[in-house]
């Protein structure tokens, strides 16, 4: 279940685990935030056909912005057959445009690093900190 957002429009701390209906009903309430869920879905459809099972989804589009920018995703390895894995996936170029252009947001393997210094936090840990405060918040997971 998606708790309330608290007072900083963020969702609380923790991993908070939800299916897709669920992801649809609280974050779909303009046509702008439908686009941006139609391009994860399609993600989720394409990491689902390579094996993946499990989906974290953070960014500006699970806060209360009317009108985020996009979306932040992460994504467990485990099970993913690369052969299967669309590439656009592991395309970090150019601020990952190719990712963006595709699907609308953008995709990092969960169990990578996200930071080039210490404390080096894979991404499923980096997306649950607040990068203006450094206070811990919350993120969506996703069974698929």
């Amino acid at each position: 279940m998606i708790p309330d957002f608290i007072a900083t429009g963020l969702l609380p701390d923790g991993i908070h685990w939800a299916d897709m209906g669920e992801v649809r009903t609280r974050y779909c309430w303009n046509p702008h935030r439908e686009r941006l869920l139609g391009g994860f879905e399609r993600a989720l459809v394409a990491l689902r056909v390579a094996g993946c099972r499990i989906v974290y989804l953070d960014g500006s589009f699970v806060t209360e912005k009317d009108y985020p920018g996009d979306y932040d995703a992460c994504w467990e390895m485990a099970g993913v057959d690369p052969g299967l894995l669309d590439p656009t996936f592991l395309d970090f170029r150019n601020r990952r445009s190719a990712q963006k252009a595709k699907y609308l947001g953008e995709f990092f393997p969960a169990s990578a690093t996200a930071e080039i210094k210490s404390p080096f936090r894979t991404f499923v840990n980096f997306f649950q900190v607040d990068k203006l405060t450094g206070a811990k918040k919350g993120i969506i997971g996703i069974n698929l």
